[in-house]
């Protein structure tokens, strides 16, 4: 009787802006007979085809291709995730879903660690590299509450180093390491694992509801109870009610049909939703101005001086509005550098 192959440890690897350097700089180091597989997701736009599998085939010895619903993850194989479809691990395989965004992204990465820590517990390597904000933060959290390891790309090496920065934090990691020497990590992990042991069933957990409300399981999307505790804040996705999760020191936030923001990524969305909003209004007084202007020589040249006069103050109060508005948006404009130049600061 032949025995069953066991399924293959992940290396499970994060990244964002800056990424694509860090990505195939870690290729390189990878040996062809590396004894894990390698599951990537890159913060992708979901309108255009990714080139990232072409570019890491290119950088190392290890095939690299777009992973496909349903595939097996194998030793010496890179899998990639492909744009506005989750890379979820589940039932030996992996799955690709269109389940709602995590940080207003699709892929996330927090998707694809937390559903690799729910399949292969210690048998999960998470890597978070170069990348803005914070998403892979509450991914590592779940790898490291499942026994699994955490590497994040050093701080200086890394063009963005807010991920790897939040990530360290998460699960408080005192070192980081360049690129190269995450690649020796990566292989001295993969050799030195024991053979998997089953682990007790312990029960449906929070984990296993946010990985089910990422396949978009039914059962999970219609479960009345929800992880976390109302928060107060609007989802800016679908604008339900969103509850707030602590897991140590970290905050963050998914509402009932799944879409999930830490506090960052929260209010990195609230601040572009709001200049929106103040652009609309801008557009709607300018528009107001230039109406109840026409009226007003409209009505002046029919001789209606009075009904002209009440146009032009209300074309001249709605400029005064449209100013005060403009003033506004370049302030927030302002406020919104400064936090991202304070941001830098921190990553250097």
């Amino acid at each position: 009787m032949t025995r069953e192959k066991a399924p293959a440890p992940l290396v499970v690897v994060g990244a964002s802006a800056g990424g694509v350097e860090a990505l195939r700089a870690l290729v390189s180091v990878l040996p062809p007979d590396l004894e894990a597989a390698v599951l990537v997701v890159l913060h992708l736009s979901a309108n255009a085809p990714s080139a990232l599998p072409a570019i890491l085939r290119r950088a190392g010895d290890l095939p690299a291709r777009q992973a496909m619903d349903g595939d097996v993850p194998q030793a010496g194989e890179i899998l990639v995730a492909p744009p506005d479809r989750h890379l979820v691990v589940a039932d030996g395989g992996v799955a690709l879903t269109r389940g709602p965004k995590e940080n207003g992204h699709r892929p996330a990465v927090d998707v694809l660690f937390r559903s690799a820590a729910r399949a292969r517990g210690p048998r999960v390597l998470a890597v978070v590299l170069s990348g803005a904000l914070d998403d892979g933060a509450a991914g590592v959290t779940a790898v490291s509450a499942r026994g699994g390891q955490v590497a994040v790309q050093d701080f200086d090496e890394a063009l963005y180093a807010s991920m790897p920065r939040a990530a360290a934090a998460a699960v408080e990691i005192g070192d980081q390491m360049p690129v190269a020497e995450l690649g020796a990590l990566v292989q001295e992990w993969a050799r030195a694992l024991p053979a998997p042991s089953p682990e007790p069933d312990a029960g449906e957990t929070q984990m296993d509801q946010e990985v089910d409300m990422a396949e978009l399981d039914p059962a999970a999307m219609h479960d009345l109870a929800r992880p976390g505790e109302p928060s107060g804040f609007g989802c800016p996705d679908c604008a339900g009610a969103l509850f707030k999760i602590e897991e140590g020191t970290m905050v963050r936030y998914r509402c009932r049909v799944g879409h999930a923001w830490s506090a960052a990524s929260l209010l990195a969305r609230q601040s572009v939703d709001l200049e929106g909003a103040l652009w609309m209004a801008l557009r709607s007084l300018e528009e107001k101005a230039a109406l109840t202007d026409d009226l007003a020589h409209r009505a002046g040249g029919e001789g209606h001086a009075r009904t002209a006069s009440r146009f032009q103050e209300s074309a001249r109060e709605a400029l005064h509005a449209a100013e005060l508005v403009r003033k506004l948006i370049a302030e927030i404009g302002g406020v919104a550098a400064g936090v991202e130049l304070a941001g830098q600061a921190d990553d250097a």
